[in-house]
C-alpha cells in the first residue's frame, strides 16, 4: 500500500515510518491532582512529571475545545499565549495561569478532573 501511494521505498524509510508511527501510537498522558499543583506527564516525552502550582493557577474550568483550528493537532501543542497537552479527543480542563499564559490538559474524564481539582483547590 505504501509503494502504491509513495513509489518505492527503501527498508530504511520502512523502518523510519515504523518508529514514528510507534512513538505516536505509544503518547499517553498522565495527570494527577496533587495538595501542592498539578501534575502532568507526557509519555514518552516527559520523563517525570511537570507541575502546575495553585498558586500559579487563577481560575480553571472544563472546556470543549478544537485541537486542529486552535492548537494544529494532538500532543504537546504551543499557540501564542497558551500551550496544550492533549492525546486524543476535544474535552479538556482549561487553567488561567497569573502569568498570562494559559494551558489546556485534555482529558477523557473531565467531570471527575474537575472534581478532583475542586476538592483540593478549595481546601
Amino acid at each position: 500500500m505504501l509503494m502504491l501511494v509513495l513509489g518505492p521505498v527503501s527498508w530504511l524509510g520502512i523502518v523510519i515510518i515504523g518508529v514514528v508511527a510507534t512513538f505516536i501510537y505509544s503518547l499517553r498522558l498522565e495527570t494527577e491532582v496533587r495538595a501542592d499543583g498539578i501534575y502532568l506527564k507526557m509519555w514518552p516525552i516527559h520523563r517525570s512529571f511537570r507541575r502546575i502550582a495553585w498558586s500559579d493557577i487563577e481560575r480553571y474550568e472544563s472546556r470543549t475545545y478544537r485541537p486542529l483550528r486552535e492548537f494544529g493537532g494532538w500532543g504537546i501543542r504551543w499557540a501564542p499565549g497558551k500551550i496544550a497537552y492533549n492525546v486524543h479527543g476535544n474535552q479538556g480542563v482549561w487553567l488561567e495561569r497569573t502569568n498570562g499564559r494559559s494551558v489546556l490538559v485534555g482529558s477523557q474524564h473531565v467531570e471527575e478532573f474537575v472534581t478532583a481539582i475542586d476538592e483540593v483547590y478549595e481546601d
